[in-house]
């Protein structure tokens, strides 16, 4: 218990890094972004502006500004008619950088697919307990798209991928919105290229028509009101789909950085 206290006494006497007034610009900036209070696009006051408001040197203001621009927060243009705009928090960025991280713990790409069979059927099950009559409406909608491009192998994987996007976003839960919106854009950077190589083989075109009634199947469940079907046909879907997607002689680890 002695040692115990001697140690937490001994953290608290260690000098505490304090944030360098980059940092605090950058932070001051961040939350307005965030909180909506700066709109996509909007222009930044001048140099000499900022230099003023925050009572800070041109380098420490720059250095702010760089902070912002590795985050996707701000665009700088330079020059005599240059500035910095502001950019709204973007799922991409965020997805690159998850996806670095699971390279480095050299992740498969099958492990990200069965992350994505963990979230979405929820989402499904989620979403067939609360639609509502437009929910029903834009799926349907979807659906015909769906339809409308079965000719196109190429334009039909975009309308599969778009078709599970809008599935998530109507069940209605951010947080899940968000983490299967990551994982699919890692899913893409990954396998992109790999799949557009196969489209048009015959076991692909199965393989979409088969995808194809599972959508038509899930919306059904979705329309009728039944969340357990619903979550049952939409993850037997996803685990027929990484079957389809990550063969034993196509991509197994994540390669984000080529």
């Amino acid at each position: 218990m002695a040692e115990a206290l001697e140690a937490g006494v001994s953290n608290l006497m260690r000098p505490m890094r304090l944030p360098k007034a980059a940092e605090l610009i950058a932070d001051s900036l961040r939350r307005q972004i965030v909180r909506g209070e700066l709109k996509e696009g909007d222009a930044l006051p001048s140099e000499a502006e900022l230099l003023t408001l925050f009572g800070v040197s041109r380098p420490t203001l720059r250095e702010a500004f760089r902070i912002l621009e590795s985050e996707s927060l701000i665009t700088v243009r330079r020059g005599a008619h240059g500035g910095a705009r502001v950019m709204l928090p973007r799922l991409d960025v965020a997805a690159r950088y998850a996806g670095f991280i699971l390279e480095h713990r050299n992740a498969t790409l099958d492990d990200v697919f069965e992350a994505r069979i963990l979230f979405e059927p929820a989402a499904a099950g989620l979403l067939a307990s609360r639609r509502t009559e437009q929910d029903i409406t834009r799926l349907r909608e979807a659906l015909a798209d769906h339809d409308a491009l079965a000719d196109d192998p190429r334009a039909a994987i975009r309308s599969h991928t778009a078709f599970h996007t809008l599935l998530v976003e109507l069940a209605g839960n951010q947080t899940v919105g968000v983490l299967t919106g990551m994982v699919q854009h890692i899913i893409e950077l990954a396998n992109w290229k790999w799949v557009e190589e196969h489209l048009g083989a015959p076991r692909d075109a199965l393989g979409l028509s088969q995808g194809l009634r599972a959508h038509h199947r899930v919306v059904d469940l979705i329309e009728a009101g039944a969340p357990g079907g619903a979550e049952e046909v939409w993850r037997k879907h996803l685990t027929e789909s990484r079957a389809w997607q990550v063969p034993s002689d196509g991509p197994t680890l994540l390669d984000l950085m080529g």
